[in-house]
Formats: structure tokens, sequence, C-alpha cells
């Protein structure tokens, strides 16, 4: 308890980590991961068959791979550090001791992988005759097999947190890294971006090549082989991810994908994910068979369609695996399980610093209320904009229906029925404090403002002895 709850409402602090996330893996797996294999083995085949058309093509797509993932790429990347340690530094300041030398590794391979993507574009153009062009090449190889590495290495991260394994035993590295789904989402993933490494390339064809020309042709042909190719090892790779999905978390399922207001289109949406999936194979085949009917708007379709995907999936993998930031480990709230009975029985404002009131009293019950709402629900929720608390008991019942009484048993017991909230973790005065402040926010519908808003209260009679 000894950070200050970073709080921005109206957005909400988790649409802000998500949205920095999704967009780093939408540059990372297609482009990085799995485009520049793709591009490899296109300047192989140019260097092969002696064709500087189709080394010319390898070359423009990497100068677009390049730029993307060296800017867009490397933002989002810092940016998902910075929003998670001010958002969620309990959550990731765990994962980083637990995964010290993994992300110190990490760490190593990234700055090589940005070496070698220096190198492999900056020196195409000098590196294109004789034993210099194999070395070009194998800088592509090494590049490529570097660029999957970083993705190996997070994945077990990934992994860890919906299925710790045996790690609470004894809490080693290798039973941390090597959890129950590191091997299925190693393949998920791998595959995923190899195939839609293809989708990408599809449409960068639109631009880098002319209709009706050979080159598109054989260009479309290729990447629809390479496309095909991944296909089937996706499928298994995404059947065996599903299958060791933890059962508890399968439950989070119907809300996961698409939220409670359409929980019940679960159905629906999975067999739209299905049409898409068949249409990315229609598009791969006619590619393959007819290049010549493969137009701008028809390789469009299927990189959108990989996109939506691909999005889809970090919000249910994120989602189902709540209400726990680790699992069996530690809350999205930030709070450790073994931590719950501290707070149960002292309270959560005795153990935190950066609060303006350490007891509650009537005097301060809506203040204190709010300082518990920051701590207990402020990472998911926001006071009155996106995924607003307000909104949420509006929604059961009307506005101004719930009784005290009742929003305090309903708070304490929610976790019950909706298995992707976390337990109330304060005690019963300050389960009642919090319930005054939500009636008071349900009546004035009044935001957190100034600091408290920016999660930076000042902090308030720090007692070391108090601390966890």
């Amino acid at each position: 308890m000894d950070f200050p709850v970073f709080f921005v409402d109206h957005i909400g602090n988790r649409l802000i980590i998500a949205v920095i996330a999704i967009l780093h893996v939408f540059i990372n797996h297609p482009l990085a991961v799995g485009a520049y294999p793709l591009v490899t083995l296109m300047e192989w085949l140019g260097w092969k068959q002696g064709s500087e058309q189709i080394d010319r093509l390898a070359y423009k797509v990497t100068m677009v791979l390049f730029i993307v993932t060296t800017t867009i790429g490397a933002l989002t990347g810092v940016g998902i550090w910075f929003t998670t340690a001010v958002i969620a530094p309990f959550g990731i300041g765990s994962l980083l001791r637990i995964f010290f030398w993994a992300w110190f590794i990490e760490w190593l391979v990234f700055i090589t992988e940005v070496v070698l993507i220096l190198i492999y574009f900056l020196t195409w153009k000098q590196w294109k005759e004789g034993f210099m062009k194999k070395v070009h090449i194998g800088v592509g190889i090494v590049l490529s097999l570097f660029s999957w590495l970083t993705m190996a290495i997070i994945v077990a991260i990934l992994g860890f947190m919906m299925d710790a394994g045996s790690w609470p035993l004894d809490r080693s590295l290798t039973s941390a890294f090597f959890n129950p789904l590191y091997a299925p989402q190693s393949l998920f993933r791998t595959t995923y971006a190899l195939m839609t490494a293809g989708l990408c390339v599809w449409f960068l064809l639109f631009f880098f090549t002319q209709k009706g020309t050979d080159l598109r042709r054989k260009a479309v042909r290729f990447v629809s082989i390479w496309t095909l190719a991944w296909v089937p090892p996706f499928i298994v790779g995404a059947l065996w991810y599903w299958n060791v999905v933890p059962e508890a978390m399968m439950k989070n399922l119907d809300v996961a994908l698409l939220t409670q207001a359409f929980q019940n289109w679960h159905e629906t949406l999975a067999h739209i994910m299905v049409a898409a999936l068949a249409a990315i194979i229609l598009t791969a085949v006619i590619g393959l068979t007819r290049p010549r009917l493969i137009n701008g708007v028809l390789l469009l379709v299927p990189f959108l369609l990989g996109i939506w995907l691909l999005g889809h999936f970090e919000r249910v993998r994120e989602f189902v695996r709540k209400p726990y930031v680790v699992a069996d480990y530690m809350y999205s709230n930030g709070v450790r399980l073994a931590d719950y009975p501290v707070y149960k029985r002292d309270g959560v404002l005795t153990h935190a610093t950066f609060v303006a009131h350490k007891r509650v009293t009537e005097a301060n019950l809506i203040e204190a209320g709010q300082d518990i709402f920051r701590i207990a629900c402020a990472r998911c929720h926001t006071t009155t904009g996106i995924n607003s608390t307000v909104d949420k008991f509006n929604n059961l019942y009307g506005e101004g229906r719930w009784d005290p009484e009742v929003m305090g048993l309903f708070v304490e017991t929610m976790h019950n029925t909706r298995t992707y909230m976390p337990p109330f973790p304060g005690n019963q005065r300050e389960l009642d404090a919090l319930v005054a402040y939500l009636k008071d926010l349900e009546q004035t519908h009044a935001p957190l403002s100034g600091a408290q808003s920016r999660g930076i209260p000042k902090a308030v009679n720090p007692d070391p002895d108090a601390r966890l």
C-alpha cells in the first residue's frame, strides 16, 4: 500500500493500458515477429531466381516494417512500461521480482533485435551481390529469430498471469516461466503472428505492385501459400490453448467476449470469428489459384479481419483472468490474496500511506469512502465515465433505488456471482464508508477532482509499522 493510486476518471485506468498494449501487439505480432521471416524468405527467393523486382519488393515491405516497428512499436512498448508502472505498480512490481532474470534477458534480446533491424534495412542496397548478399540474408534469419525470442519470453509472463502452475509451492523462476499455458500460448501466438504477417504483406502489395503485372501475381501467390501454410498449426495452437485455460476463468468467457450488455450473444460472436477465419482462408485460396482476381478491396478485408481477431483475443485474454492480476496470487485491485485477512481485520486505510484518512469516522465518512474507492475500485472502474460504478448500479435496479444496506451487502458478496470481481478488501466500517461515497456520487455525479483524480494525494501520517 506504499504507492499512490494514479486515477484518470472518465477514461479509466484499464482502458489506457488496453489501448496502448493492444496497439503494441498489433505491431509486434504481424510486423516484428511474423513479417521479418516472410520478407527474408522473399529476399532469398529473389536472390535464387535472380529477380531484381522481387528483391526490390521485399525491400519496400521492409522499409514499412522498419519505420513502424522503430517508431510506433517502440513508443507503445515504452508506453506499456510507463502506464503499468504508474497505474498498476503492485502488479508489475511483483512480475519484475518473479521474472527478474527473464526481463533482463529479454532486454538484451530486444536491444540486439533493434541493432539487427537497423543493420538489415540500412545495408540492403550495399550488400546486394555475391557473398555479402548471403550475409544480408543471414542477418534477416537471425533478426527473425531474435524477434521471436522477444515474444517467447513475454509469453511466459502472460501465461503465468493466468496460471502460475507449481510456482506457489517452489517459487522458482523455472516453474514460473514454464507454466501450464506457456507451450500452447507460444504455439498460438507464433502461428498467428506468421499468418497475420501474410495479411499485412497482402495489404502492402496493393501499394507496391501494379495491377495485372506478373510481379503482383507472383507476390500474391507467394503470400497466399505462406498464409495458408500457417493456418493448420494456428488452429491446433488455438484449440490447445483453449483447452488449458483454467476452468474457473472460462466462467468469465461470456462477458469477456462482448461485455455484460451483450453476454448472451457470445455464440453469435463465436460464429462471426469462425466466419472471419474462413474469409481469410478463402482469400488465400483465391490468391493461390486465381491471383488475377485479387484487388485492393479483397486484400484489405482479410487484413482488417486479422487485426480485429488479434485485438479481440487480447481483450478476452485480459478479461478471463479476472479477478486476478496474477492467478491465485494477486487480485486486479493490486491486493495480494495473502494480505486479505490483515486488511479485513485492520482495514486497508490503516496500511495505506497515500490516503487522506487513516481511520473512518462519522466526520470523514464520504472522504474516507473516496479513498477506499480509489484503492479497491479505481483500477478498473471510473466514477461517472467508462465502466462507471454509478452506471453499473443504475443499470441493475434503476437510478437512485439502492438502499445503503442492500448496496453494502451487494458489494460485500458480489464476487460470488460476478466471478470477475475481487472480494471487497476492507473491514465493515470501510465498507460503510464506500457505500456512503457511492450514494453521494449517485446523487452528485461528481467525478474525482484535483490531485485525487490524478492519483497523487498527499501522504497523511504514514506509519511504517502499519505497512505490510
